[in-house]
């Protein structure tokens, strides 16, 4: 509850310093202490609260709550806040309790603010056509749809006209600062709605934008940093004269040491530092350290970019019109370069200077290398590295999300249906390469590379052995969790419990899903049966259901290498693909054994022990980087050989059993 002044509070007000263009419209709270408001003026409409606790300082020094030095134009100010020395003044804001606002340039509303929401980002394409306008609760597989389903625009105007809808929701005059925010040594900040628990120290600019900080998730932003036109997600951290223009900035998101970000989307734990940004959609884990580094009008996801990578996407005569798509765990290595437009297949890794518009997206896990200006491609390579597999273990790992409502929906598994049925087209297209060319063939062309012979025989050898690890990872899961003794009763067992996840299966930016899930989302949509949160609820629930999917596709391609159905199958059938997958496991962490061993090998000691002989350079790198069988990796890739070739065992011992 709110009251008028007292005619000796005005008084005491106006002793120490405070003036109002009428005191009648300055409200106070029941427990107003006036003491605690000194050098203030106040203008329109305000409202302060109780302002009776100390503080105390880094350092040890006490300040009391209250308004110091300031003025405050239509304001609501919660109890024990503290606001100290405002250079211009705050006007058209609520702001929290034991919010602590010190040494600010300006903070102001003006005019009616969306706050960033509805705000179109001209993603991948900075000459138009895909502009996504951004809102609060957008997630990265909401974006997706968005980004790439052009071709059906009755869907796209009624996810934009509900977006737009959203985005009025949000319209006011006056702003929110929310309850223990501190914001400390700060330039201007107009048009801006800041959450709770947020921390801005030495921001310079923010203008038209929402920061979406909560206390299980607060969002920090530091010297120098300037955003507009923004949308930031909880948890995010900005520092180090960061620029941030038309931007969603996803959850768990660091951007720091000068990073410039334009038009481009950014979503769960990506991070950016010194490089730039523009116009480009960045999945979760879109990763790049480094300086001289240009992500530009691309879709990327759980990308690492190497120091100096770069992409083009000129036409020269048309403008920036070209894109291009690396798909989920690509990398770039130190000076790498790729004229757009290009696709780049799964946990790929691209070396080198790529201007021939290659397309690799049905050979995934290959190494894209240039070799005398040509793009050669080595497929499946990157099957049998230590790189692939560490990536994939320390993903769920680096999640920054504390909140826990979160917006994306990440599938951090290295096979699925996703990537193997690209292994599964893979495994096509090399024999047809080869059934075209010849099996002597020194060079095989494919869509602006070249394969060699050998590369493209060693290729299919390792889809083939990825194949048999996902197909029997699968069966086996679907094994352990049931209970069976006879035929009949396995294959029961073995029956899907949905059948839905037939088909293809796309990446949405993190998502994945079946394909006809898909689609049947989109009619929804198209037709307006859904609101904007029952969508997201559609794709929580197809992100749940991803492994009653996932067996439903593994079983159907079981049903083609058996040459029958479930309920045909024999049990020497089902003992030879647990055989299979129990032989391709142990190959293949043997193969990322071999490969880890090379990270201790002669050539890898090269700089250590500089001033001794070769045995001193032995003990000095160990003692920095440890033995090879000491090492953390290469115990568990033994244990993992251990305990799936126990695990292959003990299910073909079960197998023996069955009547």
């Amino acid at each position: 509850m709110y009251r008028k002044l007292s005619q000796q509070e005005i008084a005491q007000l106006e002793s120490q310093g405070c003036k109002a263009t009428n005191w009648e419209d300055v409200e106070v709270a029941e427990g107003f202490d006036a003491r605690f408001v000194r050098h203030t003026n106040f203008s329109g409409h305000n409202r302060l609260g109780v302002y009776g606790k100390e503080r105390e300082l880094p350092g040890g020094i006490k300040i009391h709550t209250g308004i110091y030095h300031a003025m405050l134009h239509n304001c609501e100010v919660g109890n024990e806040a503290h606001l100290y020395n405002i250079h211009n003044y705050i006007a058209n804001y609520y702001i929290g309790d034991n919010t602590c606002i010190e040494n600010v340039n300006a903070i102001l509303v003006d005019g009616t603010s969306t706050f960033g929401n509805g705000v179109r980002v001209p993603v991948m394409n900075e000459g138009g056509g895909r502009e996504i306008p951004i809102f609060n609760e957008l997630s990265a597989s909401l974006a997706y749809i968005l980004t790439l389903y052009r071709h059906r625009p009755k869907m796209i105007q009624e996810l934009e006209r509900q977006i737009e809808a959203y985005a009025q929701e949000q319209a006011s005059d006056h702003g929110y600062i929310g309850s223990n925010v501190r914001i400390l040594n700060c330039g201007s900040i107009k048009n801006v709605k800041i959450g709770d628990y947020a921390e801005l120290t030495g921001v310079s600019r923010l203008k038209n934008g929402t920061i979406n900080s909560n206390e299980a998730a607060p969002v920090h932003l530091g010297s120098g940093v300037k955003c507009t036109d923004f949308i930031i997600a909880s948890g995010v951290e900005i520092g180090d004269s960061t620029l941030v223009d038309k931007c969603f900035v996803g959850q768990g998101c660091i951007f720091d040491k000068h990073y410039s970000a334009g038009e481009s989307l950014f979503f769960s734990n990506c991070q950016g530092m010194h490089g730039e940004a523009c116009a480009i959609f960045a999945g979760p884990y879109t990763v790049t350290h480094h300086k001289s580094t240009l992500l530009i009008a691309g879709m990327f996801s759980f990308l690492n970019a190497g120091s100096g990578s770069n992409q083009s996407n000129h036409m020269y005569k048309l403008g920036p019109i070209h894109q291009g798509i690396a798909e989920r765990g690509a990398k770039t290595t130190s000076d790498s370069y790729l004229l757009w437009p290009s696709k780049v297949g799964a946990f790929s890794l691209v070396m080198g200077r790529h201007t021939h518009h290659a397309d690799t997206s049905d050979l995934p896990f290959s190494y894209l290398i240039e070799n005398n200006s040509e793009s050669y491609l080595v497929p499946g390579a990157n099957l049998r590295t230590v790189g692939t597999i560490r990536d994939a273990q320390k993903w769920p790992k680096r999640d920054n999300r504390k909140d826990p409502h979160k917006l994306d929906l990440i599938n951090f598994n290295l096979l699925s249906p996703y990537t193997v049925q690209k292994m599964w087209r893979g495994r096509e297209v090399l024999d047809e390469l080869q059934a075209l060319s010849g099996e002597n063939t020194e060079v095989y062309g494919y869509k602006n590379c070249k394969i060699r012979n050998s590369s493209l025989r060693h290729g299919r050898e390792l889809y083939t052995i990825g194949i048999q690890k996902f197909l029997g990872n699968s069966l086996i899961s679907r094994l352990e969790k049931s209970e069976w003794s006879t035929i009949d009763e396995l294959r029961a067992a073995l029956r899907p419990d949905s059948s839905v996840g037939l088909g293809n299966w796309v990446d949405m930016a993190g998502l994945l899903a079946p394909k006809g899930e898909v689609k049947r989302l989109l009619d929804d949509i198209e037709s307006g049966k859904l609101t904007l949160e029952e969508m997201q609820a559609r794709l929580v629930e197809m992100h749940a259901n991803y492994y009653s999917y996932e067996w439903t596709w593994a079983l159907d391609k079981l049903e083609k290498v058996w040459g029958c159905d479930v309920d045909h199958v024999t049990l020497e059938q089902v003992r030879k693909a647990v055989e299979e997958w129990k032989t391709a496991v142990v190959s293949l962490d043997k193969m990322v054994y071999n490969d880890a061993r090379k990270e201790f090998d002669l050539n890898s000691q090269t700089g250590f022990g500089v001033d001794g002989d070769r045995e001193q350079a032995e003990a000095d790198f160990e003692e920095v980087r440890g033995s090879f069988e000491s090492n953390s990796f290469v115990k568990a890739v033994l244990e993992h050989i251990e305990k799936k070739t126990a695990l292959g065992n003990k299910i073909l011992e079960k197998l023996s059993k069955v009547k």
